[in-house]
């Protein structure tokens, strides 16, 4: 086993001949939020699933607070998931932080990417500005870190159901709580500090790959209108979709909902 196969805990399933499918994890989670949809890809697709840096189930050791004090390091963790793969192509599907990872890593390796579809996408700038809402203010964001400095568990309990959108014994709640607890504090705190404090909306014009916005019409932490100014700043061709579902976690959340509507993105490509 490699070093990157086992830092990321990579799998591959899937005998599918219709191409290779990379699923890729938000903040919070790990691999086993993308339950719901493997199982509708794995008879036509190879299906990529791993753990970004950080997460739960991934070694603590290997995480290096300079590398990952921006989003590049996460890139290129991708792009050498891909190189240990030999992948010549993918479709890419990125949950929220990993929407982002996603587009950078698409930047610098376009021709590794056939399509991004992009799940409760923000180009990392969650704080308001001058013609952008991205859904915070700064204090806010100081809060926020601090009350994950002070008790993070206790953080945890309450984020979990505000972020998934559900109470306290619902079964997306839970599972969230859990991936959640799962992550050391300090790293926890890392990762959203370099997630909420990154802005990337000046690469959007970079990118040249087709991107699939999909968006849940209520986000705690994406507004809708985030991702319109998405669809209006990539380089590339986008297209929008907004589901009827709440939360940001929709996978977790509302998977009858989120799963039928990532399928069409991934299986058809729309006519811009």
């Amino acid at each position: 086993m490699g070093i990157v196969e086992e830092a990321h805990n990579l799998r591959v399933v899937g005998e599918g001949k219709r191409g290779v499918i990379v699923l890729a994890h938000g903040f919070g989670t790990d691999q086993s939020v993308w339950k719901h949809l493997v199982p509708h890809l794995v008879a036509d697709y190879r299906v990529v699933l791993f753990d970004t840096m950080g997460a739960g189930p991934t070694n603590p050791d290997y995480f290096d607070f300079s590398r990952y004090a921006t989003l590049e390091g996460y890139a290129l963790d991708l792009l050498a998931i891909l190189e240990e793969l030999g992948m010549a192509s993918c479709i890419y599907v990125g949950h929220s932080v990993s929407a982002v990872i996603g587009v950078l890593a698409s930047i610098s390796r376009p021709d590794l990417f056939s399509k991004l579809v992009l799940l409760s996408a923000s180009p990392s700038r969650y704080l308001n500005d001058v013609d952008y809402y991205g859904g915070f203010e700064q204090e806010e964001l100081d809060e926020l870190f601090e009350a994950m400095r002070s008790n993070y568990k206790a953080w945890c309990s309450g984020f979990a159901p505000l972020c998934v959108g559900g109470d306290l014994e619902s079964v997306s709640v839970q599972e969230f709580s859990r991936t959640l607890f799962n992550i050391r504090p300090d790293i926890a705190l890392s990762v959203a500090q370099t997630i909420f404090q990154s802005d990337v909306r000046t690469l959007l014009p970079l990118v040249s790959v087709p991107c699939h916005i999909v968006q849940s019409t209520k986000d705690l932490a994406v507004p809708v209108v985030v991702s319109e100014y998405l669809h209006k700043h990539l380089g590339g061709d986008s297209i929008v979709e907004v589901m009827p579902s709440e939360g940001h976690l929709p996978q977790l959340s509302s998977p009858d909902i989120v799963t039928p509507v990532l399928l069409r993105h991934i299986q058809h490509d729309i006519a811009f």
